[in-house]
């Protein structure tokens, strides 16, 4: 499909998405409309080329896992970078060498694809350059209350991370192992400086 096939199918969003009945199964989700607008925007223009997708939704901390088609395979609360922002400090630096300030979750659209971390633990890079991943909620401080701040009820309280996106264990294993993390897929990380159709807008452009 041509760049600009994409971007006449893409521009459509979330009126071809319903005319052609590829609205994503967003299930029981209580999803909110950044959310469900990428999720439809991402089938109508078949952006994420016939593979799984995960949308990351920063304002409400939770991310929502696809199989190719747009079925819902699971949606989870996650843990998110310490400081609000949508951009990366850069490639070739370690998480301990981040200041508070750089600890931040990207947005964009990623082509993700499964490895592995420095100790071997299976994880979903997002970023490999930038050393941005998705893994599961591994043992951290105490003090952070990692866990609890994953089973919260409010999403004011998700950031802690050096910038990763972080899943509860449970959830890791039965959504994103098999739909994510065995073979490649496409995360996207909706921004939350800036609105979520104007980070589209921008992808559809770059289709171009």
């Amino acid at each position: 499909m041509s760049g600009r096939v994409r971007l006449l199918l893409a521009a459509c969003g979330w009126l071809c998405a319903l005319a052609c009945q590829a609205a994503p199964d967003f299930a029981a989700e209580l999803a909110s409309a950044d959310a469900r607008y990428a999720a439809a925007w991402v089938l109508a223009g078949a952006d994420n080329q016939n593979l799984p997708f995960a949308v990351v939704d920063k304002r409400d901390a939770r991310i929502y896992v696809f199989e190719a088609d747009g079925r819902l395979v699971g949606a989870a609360a996650v843990l998110l970078g310490i400081t609000p922002g949508d951009f990366s400090v850069g490639i070739d630096r370690a998480p301990a060498s981040l200041s508070l300030a750089e600890r931040t979750t990207p947005a964009g659209r990623f082509e993700a694809r499964p490895g592995r971390n420095d100790k071997g633990e299976d994880i979903v890079w997002i970023d490999y350059a930038a050393s941005l991943a998705l893994h599961r909620l591994r043992p951290a401080p105490v003090q952070e209350r990692r866990p609890a701040r994953l089973d919260s009820p409010t999403p004011d309280d998700n950031r802690i991370s050096a910038g990763c996106i972080i899943v509860p264990v449970s959830f890791y294993e039965a959504v994103v192992a098999p739909t994510l993390g065995s073979h490649r897929s496409v995360i996207y990380v909706l921004p939350e400086s800036h609105s979520a159709r104007g980070m589209f807008e921008a992808l559809a452009l770059d289709l171009l």
